[in-house]
């Protein structure tokens, strides 16, 4: 019995490893029964001979192995962390409002992954970012409005397993009005359990109508379910997406070792904790050693014979995991619009005020950390400048680029001083011109990054006289 429960508890697991090639210790674990691999950008060098020789290493040695990544479009990419996600973004997809485009996305990102062989994505955002100073979700998310994310939502979903891979729509039960980020704290959701069901829940809802493969948890607390523990760890909170929605997929958890859900308990306990609330799947964040898993193997073991962890719930759990494949696709052979993504992205962009004489006008990077989320990566067009937070910003004629702004108190402050003309392009959430409202400077408001956006704000220079 206790090989079986060895087994089911890594079963259990979506772990991931450092490095572009699969290291005999996590093939000694996928050959035990591990239930997953998640690609992050570290493990995706962008050459997509590499990209499929991993995957073939990963199946090679468990054919029923998931294997997942974080695509979502815009913001979020692995597969062209260096060269930027050649589709719109959600909030692009959002405020262009045309569900057959959003479909149309996410059918190329299924087409796209299941050319890799991945079986999973960790999207589409389902959360409704009604908080503009939330530091975590933003352009990832289809809008504010819970109808409008919604209905794209859905299209997405419905597109991306189309191509034939599933979907897994985060972060339940919303993560949008919050302004902290799980990877580094754990956040409150603060709202009652009507305002819950009237904004939080409705685009998952959406989702688990489209049908929807797998929901992700969010580590947040949410007081008015429940008030000891985050959202990964609470049957109440689960309770919702099973009973009040009706879901019998596959839950599985945000990463495990982000703070909002270990940052007061160990990750081999979250995970204990997380399947006895109902979690299905434990995922575990990038470039972890192999240590990590036999670690959570071996707490899964002790909570079942301890009978913290009933038996029952670890089996259930394992058998959801091993129903979740790869749905049969539609359309196989999808040709992105390359066209249509640029006029959509150029559509959303937001302007405010009409763009000044451009001709000679240098472009200037405000450097600034992503979220953990977006990582590293390609954002906006290529700079002549890059300065810092804080640093004065060279004279005039420029175009400034910055992300979040609303956010960073001292990136308000170098706009504030700098000396026109100047061209402000905001490549994060379109929130307010918080410390340099009294400026003459213009701006446009991409809602997010991507190769479509960056054409489209290089055509709008180009108009007005930037020449490159």
């Amino acid at each position: 019995m206790s090989g079986l429960i060895a087994e089911l508890a890594l079963r259990v697991q979506l772990g991931s490893f450092a490095g572009t090639t699969l290291p005999a210790d996590w093939a000694a674990l996928l050959d035990e029964g591990l239930g997953g691999i998640c690609l992050f950008g570290s493990n995706l060098p962008g050459d997509p001979a590499a990209v499929r020789a991993l995957v073939g290493e990963i199946r090679a040695r468990r054919p029923a192995a998931l294997v997942a990544t974080d695509e979502e479009g815009g913001d979020v990419t692995r597969l062209h962390r260096d060269d930027a996600s050649p589709v719109p973004g959600p909030a692009v997809l959002g405020a262009y409002d045309d569900l057959d485009l959003t479909t149309a996305v996410g059918r190329a990102v299924g087409a796209e992954l299941a050319s890799y062989g991945i079986d999973l994505d960790l999207g589409p955002v389902a959360d409704v970012n009604s908080n503009p100073a939330n530091p975590v979700i933003g352009t990832r998310s289809f809008g504010a409005a819970p109808d409008l994310v919604a209905r794209h939502v859905a299209a997405w979903v419905a597109g991306l397993q189309e191509a034939g891979v599933a979907a897994c729509v985060k972060h339940f039960p919303g993560h949008g009005d919050t302004a902290q980020d799980s990877h580094l704290t754990l956040p409150v959701l603060d709202a009652d359990l009507a305002t819950l069901r009237a904004r939080e829940l409705v685009p998952f809802a959406a989702a688990v109508e489209a049908g929807a493969a797998a929901v992700m948890t969010s580590h947040l607390m949410v007081p008015a379910l429940d008030t000891e523990r985050p959202a990964t760890l609470s049957a109440p909170v689960l309770g919702l997406l099973r009973t009040d929605l009706a879901y019998d997929g596959v839950v599985v958890s945000d990463a495990l070792d982000m703070a909002g859900a270990s940052g007061a308990r160990s990750i081999p306990e979250a995970a204990v904790e997380a399947l006895v609330a109902g979690v299905d799947l434990l995922c575990t964040g990038p470039d972890k050693d192999a240590a990590l898993v036999r670690a959570i193997q071996g707490a899964i073991l002790q909570a079942v014979r301890e009978e913290r962890l009933p038996l029952a719930r670890l089996v259930d759990a394992a058998d959801r995991v091993a129903d979740l494949r790869r749905p049969p696709a539609v359309d196989p052979h999808v040709t992105p619009d390359e066209e249509r993504y640029v006029a959509a992205a150029r559509a959303a962009v937001v302007r405010e005020c009409a763009l000044p004489d451009l001709r000679g006008a240098r472009v200037v990077s405000v450097a600034t950390e992503a979220n953990i989320a977006v990582g590293v990566g390609r954002w906006g067009i290529d700079p002549d400048v890059t300065v810092h937070e804080g640093e004065a910003l060279p004279d005039g004629p420029l175009v400034v680029q910055v992300r979040d702004g609303h956010r960073r108190p001292g990136v308000a402050a170098m706009l504030a001083a700098a000396s026109g003309p100047v061209v402000v392009v905001e490549w994060g959430w379109p929130g307010p011109r918080t410390g340099w409202e009294g400026t003459p400077h213009a701006r446009l408001c991409t809602r997010g990054n991507g190769r479509p956006s960056i054409a489209a704000v290089e055509e709008i220079l180009r108009e007005a006289g930037w020449q490159r």
